[in-house]
């Protein structure tokens, strides 16, 4: 058995070399090599993988005089966990859940944010077997549980940093928008009206790149609601009609997710962060003593704030407001003393 030591360096190889292939799928995409984001949405043939009952009702003729009334238009993107567009995790499974509940008249719909072929980890792809393998692990709490985690993690992270690109992101994004929309109109969007997408962790970079296609394709209100986001100073933040990054006292992840990126400091002041902070577009709000995830994290519904509620509530609540378009001052947002 090799050592420790030379484990660990075959690890950062595999993780290196993963970042240097990470754009492949999008340049080949670009070229029209493979992939086709207007092709109906992959299902999942796997039968660990979950399924949205609301895609039962997708194909079936809505009756007339309802999608005008629909507002708003909310779509979730998934954090980095996600391996396709269902999202698997209970505490992600219980906020869209919640959402739609909350949101009686709006819809909420999920895309798969880390590929612009919309193509799931575990579908049609080269090394799908390899991502089936590290759901189950990741599912069943294995030893290798953590592992196959940390795997899909790393390979989603990339495609976030794709996102943030100057060179590749321009497409990438492009590529999220029409993912986005096709999604919106398998619901019958027909275009205008108020579209919200909400990006949880590396999500967040991915709506907030995609929204400046997205607001040229569909000529709609366009509301970027990072919750706990990882992004950069993408100049997507100029042209959305509102941003707001809400975000835990305790969540270290967001707040170190904004180092690597300059333009988001504020010794920067002509970046397009700070640009759209001092113009009032973006905010960032602080919802409560939040984590990232996991215990007391956004999605915990067992860790209670002091007005009662759990902090999944309050996620609920607050995510919900900003949907409605709610003013930042009136969120309903918890107690960061708890």
């Amino acid at each position: 058995m090799p050592d420790l030591g030379t484990l660990g360096w075959v690890a950062v190889f595999a993780l290196l070399l993963t970042g240097a292939l990470a754009p492949l799928e999008t340049l080949g995409w670009w070229a029209g090599w493979f992939g086709d984001p207007l092709a109906p949405q992959e299902t999942h043939p796997h039968a660990e993988l979950p399924h949205d009952p609301e895609d039962d009702a997708e194909d079936a003729p809505t009756p007339s005089g309802t999608v005008s009334d629909v507002d708003p238009w909310v779509v979730f993107l998934s954090g980095i966990h996600a391996v396709g567009p269902v999202v698997y995790g209970r505490g992600e499974a219980r906020l869209i859940a919640g959402l739609r509940s909350a949101l009686p008249e709006g819809r909420v719909v999920q895309v798969f944010p880390y590929s612009v072929t919309n193509r799931a980890l575990t579908g049609q792809r080269a090394f799908a077997s390899v991502w089936r393998w590290a759901l189950r692990g990741k599912l069943g709490q294995r030893r290798l549980g953590a592992a196959a985690g940390f795997l899909i993690n790393a390979r989603n992270f990339w495609q976030v940093l794709v996102s943030a690109d100057r060179r590749y992101g321009p497409m990438y994004n492009r590529g999220s928008a029409a993912l986005i929309v096709r999604a919106l109109r398998r619901r019958g969007y027909v275009g205008g009206g108020r579209v919200v997408l909400i990006g949880f962790s590396g999500g967040g970079q991915i709506a907030l790149g995609a929204a400046p296609f997205l607001k040229e394709t569909t000529r709609a209100e366009v509301v970027v609601a990072s919750l706990g986001g990882v992004m950069a100073a993408d100049p997507g933040v100029l042209v959305a009609d509102r941003v707001l990054h809400l975000h835990g006292h305790r969540d270290r992840v967001q707040r170190w997710g904004a180092w690597p990126f300059p333009g988001r400091w504020r010794i920067l002041p002509w970046s397009p962060w700070n640009v759209a902070r001092r113009r009032g577009t973006l905010r960032s709000v602080t919802i409560g003593p939040c984590d990232h995830t996991g215990a007391n994290g956004y999605l915990d519904e067992t860790a209670i704030a002091a007005d009662g509620r759990s902090y999944q509530d309050v996620t609920v609540d607050v995510l919900a407001a900003v949907a409605r378009g709610t003013a930042t001052d009136r969120l309903p947002v918890a107690d960061p003393g708890a």
